[in-house]
């Protein structure tokens, strides 16, 4: 019933692959019980799958743009290689970031959450296998596919307050329509994190299992299970719920893009970083 191993890492066992460069950060293959389902796997295990500028063009290019016009896929499943589905944004790009000019940082990190958000053109459903931690960055991108389903052993959580830096990705959008205003201040404005029951629980997710490996499997489950389905109803149906849930977005990244800048910019994110570097907590009441 499995097609590849969820926990090994670098490309997933038993899959036909397509396309695969050595140097990619991003594979795909295609489930050898269901051809029409579609396997996206953040594959750079050693770094926890952190997000980076070419991580995000290799998505773009190597899986989003092919499948606008794709009618053999059916529906995709993202996840991640190794123990981690992302540990979140790629900590030399962010301390570059406080070295730059505010302006440039608000469009460098608009293309950046474009690159990422881009996931929301396939035009069919994409399901989050979240197998392990999602941080960050790495929470938002789950956040931004139609489904997801969570590892029990998971951590799930919007970090950003602790580094010093406001939320991006659409967090402040996409949350709070998730969980509910409250919920969401709580989240956002503590940085804490859940486990995948509370997840679930929250709205965060729709359904948690015991182990990463399981959470692929469900994925896949689904996968197959919409990929049986009229494909018109699929697909309109998908374009409508994204459609209801994208009002307001693009001001929101905006938003976040230039709120992002104005903490590049402040003392409070260079202590964050140097506090992670030298594995402390942060003193944000000095710096």
């Amino acid at each position: 019933m499995l097609v590849r191993q969820i926990l090994r890492p670098r490309l997933l066992v038993g899959a036909r692959t397509l396309g695969v460069r050595n140097a990619s950060t991003i594979s795909q293959a295609r489930d050898t019980e269901d051809d029409a389902v579609l396997v996206v796997t953040l594959n750079d295990p050693d770094r926890l799958n952190a997000l980076t500028e070419t991580m995000g063009e290799q998505l773009l290019s190597d899986v989003v743009s092919p499948l606008r016009d794709d009618t053999s896929v059916r529906a995709v499943v993202l996840t991640g290689a190794g123990r981690a589905f992302s540990a979140g944004g790629d900590l030399g790009f962010l301390d570059e970031r406080t070295r730059d000019d505010p302006f440039r940082n608000a469009e460098k990190m608009r293309r950046f959450y474009q690159r990422f958000l881009s996931i929301r053109e396939i035009p069919v459903p994409v399901i989050a296998a979240v197998n392990g931690h999602a941080i960050g960055a790495g929470a938002c991108l789950a956040m931004a596919c139609d489904l997801r389903i969570i590892a029990e052993e998971a951590k799930f959580g919007f970090t950003f307050v602790g580094l010093g830096l406001h939320p991006g990705m659409g967090a402040t959008h996409f949350v709070p329509r998730a969980v509910g205003p409250q919920i969401a201040s709580k989240l956002l404005l503590t940085g804490e994190t859940v486990n995948g029951a509370e997840a679930v629980s929250l709205g965060l997710a729709a359904e948690s299992t015991q182990s990463g490996k399981q959470a692929y499997e469900r994925a896949l489950q689904l996968a197959r299970k919409i990929a049986n389905g009229s494909q018109t109803a699929v697909r309109t149906t998908v374009r409508s719920l994204r459609l209801a849930q994208e009002s307001e977005l693009e001001r929101a990244l905006w938003r976040e893009a230039d709120a992002q800048a104005e903490c590049y910019a402040h003392p409070d994110m260079r202590e964050g970083i140097a506090a992670i570097t030298s594995r402390r907590a942060p003193n944000f009441r000095e710096s």
